[in-house]
């Protein structure tokens, strides 16, 4: 967009959405625009793509995560999207929460509760539209969750004292599934950086603390874990885990829902069509200046902060996405964005079940690497992700063929920007795994993309 410029005062030829967020004041101008933070991500170069899946390289406002600013008590409130899908007229049978995997309609990965879909939804003989998704709603509501966070902000005066405040933000949730122990709820990523303490609203106006199962920074992906006995008997009949459908199926045109917890006032509904399919959105880091692009569904469902985590139903009442991202701009109306079901679901099932590894059983990839920031990646024309300064001799990395020089951009499967978020990842592997590690090498005066696959050796 014109007149935005990046942190380092030149105009940008390319625009980005940014979210990053490096403190808790959620709501910023930039370049006299008003925007909302979302998350991080970098990208890798990619080729241009026509159709839905060309790029949306736009440095406009996500209003993806921080919303309401409170005065005295400097609570920014952290608001997230969420939308909804409707379609067919069906019925389904109000069924309380009860435990087991993630509920997927049409597959065996069921829990015992509501699947199908809701009655009510009206639609005309002549365009199909719907007037009156009450039923769907009725029906979703119970597996929809609010969020609320509190973290902790130090911010420097003009005589250079530093001044800690108390950050609230607010977001949404979707029941996914349960275990002996734990309820678990999907959310986005940054919904729940940086929270010191979490509480989940349920549709019944009840509150439980809850904490932070696992994240995925680079997909904009969290699960929040809510102990069973802290949650009351009459909560547990009237919540339920969510369904998810199938997002590859979807076709523009589609009617969209959408439930969240818009500006933090509770949950509300609006409505829209899917407008595009696999959309690629990078959005910018505001603490480092690194990108990340994700493929995402487009809607015109209306997006709010608050909304963010929400789910995207269709009219079978079945999750298809999770909001995450809303381009903000005075001259753009309409244009949310969601985490497709298809590629969260992997996702989401990996931060259930997944544990540290510690001690001896730990994975050790054998190399020392450095960051390409996005900084470095656009001064050198280098691919962002890690470079590999070191490989240790004997290593898997050595045996696999990594070579010092190479940058890898992925690493099991996700996108990765440093060392850190690659020792992440490492955290949850065993020595003896192995994993699909994604290498850019230079080779003729260009960088060529190479999988490698990495047998983990163990901590010495």
């Amino acid at each position: 967009m014109e007149g935005f410029e990046n942190q380092d005062g030149y105009q940008s030829q390319t625009d980005y959405y940014s979210y990053g967020q490096t403190d808790n004041d959620n709501t910023n101008t930039y370049g006299g625009q008003s925007y909302y933070r979302p998350y991080e991500e970098p990208p890798k170069p990619k080729k241009e793509k026509s159709g839905f899946g060309r790029k949306l390289m736009k440095c406009v406002a996500l209003a993806l995560v921080f919303g309401l600013v409170a005065g005295t008590a400097f609570a920014g409130t952290t608001s997230f999207f969420h939308t909804v899908t409707a379609t067919e007229e069906t019925t389904q049978e109000d069924e309380s929460l009860s435990g087991g995997d993630l509920n997927i309609a049409g597959s065996s990965e069921t829990v015992d509760n509501v699947s199908a879909t809701p009655e009510n939804s009206k639609q005309t003989a002549a365009d199909g539209a719907v007037t009156d998704v009450s039923g769907i709603v009725s029906q979703t509501m119970p597996s929809i969750v609010s969020i609320t966070t509190i973290a902790r902000t130090q911010v420097r005066g003009f005589f250079g004292r530093t001044q800690e405040y108390e950050s609230e933000g607010c977001g949404s949730g979707i029941i996914v599934s349960q275990d002996d122990e734990y309820l678990y709820i999907a959310t986005n990523n940054h919904v729940v950086s940086g929270a010191e303490t979490l509480t989940v609203l349920f549709c019944d106006d009840s509150t439980v603390s809850a904490e932070v199962k696992g994240t995925d920074e680079s997909s904009d992906l969290a699960v929040v874990a809510v102990a069973l006995e802290d949650i009351e008997d009459e909560t547990k009949d009237k919540i339920r885990t969510a369904t998810f459908g199938d997002s590859s199926a979807l076709k523009v045109g589609e009617t969209a829902i959408a439930i969240g917890n818009a500006l933090g006032y509770g949950q509300s509904v609006t409505t829209g069509v899917i407008s595009a399919l696999s959309r690629e959105v990078s959005v910018q880091n505001e603490s480092d200046g690194s990108t990340v692009t994700n493929e995402l569904l487009q809607t015109d469902a209306a997006i709010n902060p608050g909304n963010s985590g929400g789910a995207l139903l269709n009219l079978k009442g079945e999750v298809i996405g999770i909001n995450s991202v809303k381009y903000s701009e005075t001259s753009v109306e309409g244009m949310g964005y969601a985490i497709p079901s298809a590629s969260a679901l992997p996702i989401i099932k990996q931060l259930i079940t997944r544990e540290v590894v510690s001690g001896s059983k730990s994975a050790y990839l054998g190399i020392s690497g450095v960051d390409v920031t996005d900084t470095v990646s656009g001064t050198y024309q280098m691919p962002q992700g890690v470079y590999v300064a070191q490989v240790i001799e004997g290593s898997g990395a050595a045996n696999a063929g990594l070579q010092q020089g190479d940058i890898i951009t992925k690493f099991d499967g996700r996108n990765i920007t440093s060392m850190e978020e690659m020792q992440e990842l490492m955290k949850y592997l065993s020595a003896g795994d192995t994993v699909n590690v994604t290498i850019e090498r230079a080779q003729n005066g260009e960088y060529v993309e190479m999988d490698l696959e990495i047998v983990l050796g163990s901590k010495k």
